[in-house]
């Protein structure tokens, strides 16, 4: 198998890929699966659409083999595939992998970390937009208050798990809790994340109205606060970080809107019905999965992976303009985050 890292045609590496292992998900958040739009009698993918764990591993080592170091499982929701520690536990085998991190709701976590933990899962990123909880069940579309979150948190915490928190903030929904957000993560020592509201897929009402940058989340964490910058841990690295000056844990933003990082994007994603995708926000993927299951060998995945990356040209949150805004976009129940 060859051994050799591709460049796309801004010279960007191929480092890290998530992998959408269900597109499906017991919250209905409002900026990505609205429950108007997906129902109780959505049609979510029937099990033989998705990619079976053999197969996923088997991407994995060829997307390794051309420098891929870190993957993040994602969904949809992700706790929801049964059988997720096998998996875990099979890309911890391939060789090259250096990291791998997942990315819940936090839900059922309670049920599931130990055996994940055990299986080879050192990072989590739990999502929560709020802790006022009659607003965060209205954002998660299920009435969900984030006591058990929370509670899910601290166990993984004590398991020995790295955990961030995510926070997707708007303007007029949740920006308030921006600060309740800050003190409480601080007190934990676990690093919050501020999100600014993206124009993933087609189908979460997203304007730039609605989009509170990080410039004005950095000036209210200030009024409170005294921050200092944190160099770049990596190329790559997505999250702008600070540190708390008096201690505690980081907070970080990812500014794909006002500070777009494009040209420094090392990500590939495959989606849970098997596509390739070189963009978060891109309108088509490349079927890998066709390609597996008419019993391709793995030179010619590695000629057709290789040959994706190398024409790869998205910057698509350089030229974000309110027109692009419009253009058809996969659902992020498909591609994760």
């Amino acid at each position: 198998m060859r051994n050799r890292t591709p460049k796309d045609q801004l010279q960007r590496p191929i480092r890290d890929l998530r992998i959408s292992v269900t597109d499906r998900c017991n919250f209905r958040c409002t900026y990505c699966m609205p429950k108007e739009l997906f129902g109780d009698d959505y049609a979510f993918l029937p099990k033989n659409e998705l990619l079976t764990f053999e197969e996923i591993h088997r991407l994995t080592k060829l997307f390794a083999s051309l420098g891929v170091k870190k993957i993040r499982l994602t969904g949809g929701e992700p706790l929801m595939r049964s059988g997720l520690p096998g998996l875990v536990a099979m890309i911890s085998s391939v060789e090259g992998i250096e990291d791998i991190g997942l990315t819940t709701n936090g839900l059922l976590l309670g049920q599931q970390a130990q055996p994940l933990y055990e299986a080879g899962l050192r990072r989590l990123n739990v999502s929560l937009d709020a802790l006022d909880g009659e607003l965060f069940g209205q954002i998660n579309g299920r009435g969900i208050k984030p006591d058990m979150i929370l509670d899910n948190i601290k166990l993984a915490k004590a398991i020995g798990f790295e955990i961030k928190v995510n926070m997707v903030v708007q303007k007029h929904v949740n920006d308030q809790e921006i600060l309740p957000m800050a003190a409480h993560f601080k007190e934990w020592g676990i690093p919050l994340r501020f999100i600014e509201f993206m124009d993933v897929g087609n189908d979460n009402g997203w304007s730039f109205e609605r989009v509170v940058t990080k410039k004005e989340i950095y000036e209210r964490l200030r009024e409170v606060y005294e921050l200092e910058p944190v160099d770049r841990a990596y190329f790559g690295e997505v999250a702008k970080r600070y540190r708390y000056k008096d201690g505690g844990a980081e907070v970080g933003f990812i500014t794909s809107v006002s500070e777009s990082f494009c040209s420094t994007c090392t990500r590939a994603r495959l989606s849970s019905e098997g596509k390739l995708y070189t963009c978060l926000f891109a309108s088509s993927g490349f079927n890998l999965k066709r390609m597996l299951r008419d019993g391709t060998d793995d030179d010619a995945l590695l000629s057709a992976i290789t040959e994706i990356w190398e024409s790869r040209m998205d910057r698509y949150s350089d030229e974000r303009t309110e027109q692009t805004v419009k253009r058809k976009k996969i659902d992020m129940s498909y591609i994760g985050g």
